[in-house]
């Protein structure tokens, strides 16, 4: 029975010395068309170049290499990937309970909290939690879920409809906003306030250098 017993399988193209072939078809480092060439030719122009000999198409016949900084390459490719999971818009689901009788300071706070998360381009699972005798009042939760979808719609709209489920009634509210544009606004926010702190910072420190040349006695 065969087994392998070996490290893991690298996912790095291979560079200078570890390229095992005759030959290569070779890409200059601007991009042009360098044609085939021995592979000790490639790594004399590499060492010409002071750049690496990059193999990035090892499957074609001969394998294609570019000369580049695979130092450099590495980085750019690290901090492009890292955007990229920064800007990922995940599915966030929050949730929201309230009681059927509930006070209206609490639901405003409640309501505020779900404008908050619509706001976030966030789902909001809303849930009415019956106790006792109001189990026998459904009616009660549904106009508390109507009234809150009102409420927020400029913000949400209701993508589940009120449905009993156990003691609880259960809506989800979606939001109008995706999740990409509600975060790059929120990045914009936070530029503009970072810029704004810098603009007071800057004025404070205009009228403390007037002042010192005021100070400064006059040149005869």
């Amino acid at each position: 029975m065969w087994c392998y017993l070996g490290g893991p399988i690298s996912t790095e193209p291979r560079i200078n010395d570890r390229i095992r072939v005759p030959e290569v078809r070779l890409v200059g480092p601007s991009g042009e068309q360098v044609g085939i060439v021995p592979l000790a030719k490639a790594l004399e122009l590499a060492q010409e170049y002071d750049l690496d000999l990059v193999e990035v198409a090892a499957s074609a016949r001969p394998p294609v290499c570019k000369l580049m900084d695979y130092g450099k390459f590495k980085y750019e490719s690290a901090m492009k990937a890292r955007e990229a999971r920064k800007n990922q818009a995940h599915t966030v689901i929050k949730e929201m309970k309230l009681r059927p009788k509930i006070d209206p300071h609490d639901y405003d706070t409640k309501k505020g909290h779900v404008v908050r998360f619509l706001k976030q381009g966030d789902k909001v699972k809303i849930t009415i939690m019956f106790r006792g005798r109001e189990q026998s009042r459904p009616e009660l939760g549904y106009r508390l879920l109507q009234r809150l979808a009102e409420d927020v719609q400029d913000l949400g709209f209701v993508e589940s409809n009120p449905k009993q489920d156990g003691r609880n009634m259960i809506m989800v509210l979606g939001p109008h906003k995706k999740k990409t544009e509600a975060m790059a606004e929120a990045r914009e926010a936070q530029a503009a306030r970072k810029a704004e702190r810098q603009g007071v910072s800057a004025e404070q420190e205009q009228p403390a250098e007037q002042e010192q040349s005021a100070d400064e006695p006059a040149e005869a």
